[in-house]
């Protein structure tokens, strides 16, 4: 059974992740202000750049917010952003008490809200449903520790692990419900990425296509190391979201002018033979991109696999047994010798839509046992 901090903290959460893929490359953080047991303000961050989740609860809140419990997932900041701090505006409206959800990471704010909270003589409760805080926010957290962007390997395989057939044919593995739930995420994505094959192969637009509500789309990421994406191909003449190449310099300089008129972002790599992924989620990560789909082929989807770029993968699963010893699966790559060497997920969960299964899963980091 939920304590009282718990049951008010997972309301903050649930009006914080209503805005899921609209307030990158900020948090999602929901505030709740409780006075003798009923609600008198709630709120949640909407956009980068607007109010955060604390002032539109306080706003509600009013004179009630005078010796008040503010409930909030993440820790209000202490300095002048787009935004002025939260402190001084939870000090201002006379809060006895603020029950944080889990410390914000970022440089800026990190234990310095919660320290002028308690010097000014408010009580701190933290860390309420701290697990469920960080798993709101996984993209945010991680950008902040490594400057590069949370990734999500995203694939759709029959049981027996193929993505398509010998000649390339894919449409379609999986089925009408789970292709509509793949636009649901990425809309709530920064990026999506693909390599040059995938757009060969496929020509994608790869958008997020939701009919009836506006979409804020993600930016649209080709790995190309000699420059061959097509004039003509949806990503290059579609203006519905943004497409950045990356390349090397040994790419068609020519091609990369033609590229840039259509409004395409050329990025030229310091790779000399191949992109190179590291160097990319660097780029992107100072680009303020701090979630990551990668929906590529079998080699791209090795080379983030492999290189330990991948973060979170998410398996689409549809109840059809394609066979052929020639037919495409999800991971290419060298040829593991031993069992031991194969990458395991933890914190599974499993979804259905439709007939088909969707596994989400993380990384994990911990190495097989020896038989």
């Amino acid at each position: 059974m939920l304590t009282t901090h718990e049951t008010w903290m997972r309301l903050a959460l649930q009006l914080a992740e209503a805005a899921e893929g609209q307030t990158s490359p900020n948090p999602m953080v929901g505030a709740v202000v409780v006075k003798d047991g009923q609600i008198v303000g709630s709120g949640a961050h909407l956009k980068a750049g607007t109010p955060h989740a604390e002032v539109h609860a306080l706003n509600m809140a009013g004179d009630d917010a005078r010796g008040s419990t503010l409930y909030v997932t993440l820790e209000p900041c202490n300095h002048y952003g787009r935004t002025p701090p939260c402190t001084g505006r939870i000090i201002e409206a006379g809060v006895r008490r603020v029950v944080v959800g889990c410390v914000d990471p970022d440089e800026k704010v990190s234990g310095e809200g919660i320290k002028r909270l308690r010097e000014s003589g408010i009580e701190v409760v933290e860390g309420i449903l701290r697990e469920e805080c960080l798993r709101l926010n996984e993209a945010y957290f991680h950008h902040r520790k490594t400057k590069k962007p949370f990734v999500t390997l995203k694939m759709a395989t029959t049981l027996d692990g193929k993505i398509a057939a010998y000649n390339g044919d894919s449409r379609w593995v999986t089925g009408r419900e789970s292709r509509a739930h793949v636009h649901q995420i990425r809309k709530k994505s920064d990026a999506i990425l693909v390599g040059v094959g995938t757009v060969l192969a496929d020509d994608p637009q790869l958008t997020a296509r939701i009919d009836g509500e506006p979409v804020r789309q993600p930016v649209r990421i080709v790995l190309d190391s000699r420059l061959r994406t097509p004039l003509d191909a949806q990503i290059v003449n579609t203006e519905d979201a943004p497409t950045w190449i990356f390349t090397t310099p040994r790419c068609d300089r020519s091609k990369v002018d033609r590229l840039i008129e259509k409004g395409v972002k050329v990025i030229v790599t310091q790779s000399e033979d191949r992109v190179d992924i590291d160097e990319v989620l660097v780029y992107l990560g100072q680009q303020g991109i701090l979630s990551l789909i990668v929906e590529g082929g079998s080699q791209v989807n090795a080379s983030f696999l492999r290189g330990g770029h991948v973060q979170k993968v998410m398996a689409y699963l549809a109840p059809k047994l394609l066979g052929g010893k020639d037919s495409k699966s999800a991971i290419a790559g060298d040829n593991p010798e031993r069992m031991q060497e194969a990458v395991s997920l933890k914190h599974t969960e499993i979804r259905r839509f439709g007939e088909d299964f969707l596994l989400t899963g993380y990384i994990s980091d911990e190495k097989p046992a020896q038989g």
